[in-house]
């Protein structure tokens, strides 16, 4: 039995904005497996099946810049709902909230996170002074503009080391290597001029935690298992962090060493703790749907949320669907229940089923 519904698949066409992806200089000529835009696009058939086994017919559609042809297909196909897969328009990040947008003016009812939403978390400054006015804690932190002539010293940067440098208008780990963590002004200036040259925006310098990194994927507005990333394969000296070669390129030593865990093992009240908080920042950062909140732990066992991120990679070997699947959820109910949401908001029956 299926819901009577159409269903429009949107992603983004894969398209290359950066030379480089992984925030490293190209040491030699090989060419890496980067698994990110090629990975996910080849995820859209098999999407498409399983939602196929609780809808009555689901299409896909692959976005760029073109606003005419997206609008013209939207308004021919007129889905009853829309799986929004859009992460970027021809590479660029902070599209991602104006097609919500789009979807959200032409009046179609769509998965996920609302444009402000997606806006303010890509804004790694913006989401931080939010989270800070709810009383959670994150990392001290300085934006580092890319005009920005300065070179640092213990006269004009505030942070305490070591400190970790991130692209402030980027997700995926874009730009993130075992580079980003620096100990001393020589490294800091250093990875800023790489940064700086190699992407052209503003950086984020934030206080690292060390200690243990969490994943909580909060599916409406209840906390799935808690997974955490571990590092114990990590070669001695590199930092223990969650790289774009850990995520996106296959045989690298990060890809092969830092290695999904859930349920994490933590005692029951450390864990409803992070749970209370994971769920206190997507509710902060007026989340919908379905997002995951990164998290440290200090030497303390004090959380500390490092990112939120609205409609994250649900693919079938995410971390989302890791966790759902550890609530004894499946993949294709997983998809059912985020495909609801929109359904529902929109007074749609989705018990309403074809024979």
């Amino acid at each position: 039995m299926k819901t009577i519904a159409r269903i429009l698949i949107c992603y983004n066409s894969p398209v290359s904005l950066f030379s480089i992806y992984n925030g490293k200089p190209i040491t030699d000529d090989s060419i890496p497996n980067d698994l990110s835009e090629s990975g996910f696009s080849k995820e859209i058939h098999k999407i498409k099946r399983y939602l196929l086994e609780n809808f009555t017919e689901v299409n896909s559609f692959a976005i760029n810049s073109n606003v005419e042809r997206t609008i013209n297909k939207l308004n021919a196909y007129s889905p009853d709902a829309i799986f929004n897969f859009v992460e970027s328009i021809d590479g660029v990040s902070s599209y991602e909230y104006c097609l919500a947008g789009l979807f959200e003016m032409l009046g179609f009812d769509f998965t996920g996170n609302l444009p402000a939403s997606l806006g303010n978390c890509l804004n790694k400054a913006k989401a931080k002074t939010i989270l800070r006015s709810f009383g959670i804690n994150t990392p001290d932190s300085m934006i580092i503009k890319i005009g920005q002539s300065d070179r640092f010293n213990s006269d004009n940067f505030v942070l305490k080391f070591p400190v970790i440098l991130k692209l402030l208008n980027e997700d995926a780990s874009i730009g993130i290597s075992e580079l980003s963590v620096v100990n001393d002004y020589d490294s800091l200036n250093k990875h800023i001029s790489f940064l700086k040259s190699t992407y052209c925006q503003d950086i984020l310098a934030e206080e690292y935690i060390d200690g243990r990194e969490l994943n909580i994927a909060v599916l409406g507005n209840k906390a799935l298992p808690i997974s955490e990333i571990k590092f114990d394969g990590l070669p001695k000296g590199l930092p223990q962090i969650v790289t774009y070669d850990g995520k996106w390129i296959a045989d690298s030593i990060y890809y092969e060493n830092t290695k999904p865990s859930c349920p994490a093992q933590l005692n029951p009240e450390l864990r409803v703790k992070i749970e209370e908080t994971a769920i206190l920042a997507f509710n902060a950062m007026d989340c919908r749907d379905y997002a995951r909140v990164d998290m440290r732990l200090n030497r303390m066992n004090i959380p500390y949320v490092i990112e939120v991120n609205p409609n994250p990679d649900i693919s079938m070997d995410s971390g989302f669907a890791r966790a759902a699947a550890a609530a004894g959820m499946s993949y294709s109910d997983l998809l059912f229940t985020i495909t609801g949401f929109a359904l529902k908001r929109k007074n749609y029956d989705t018990k309403i089923k074809a024979g």
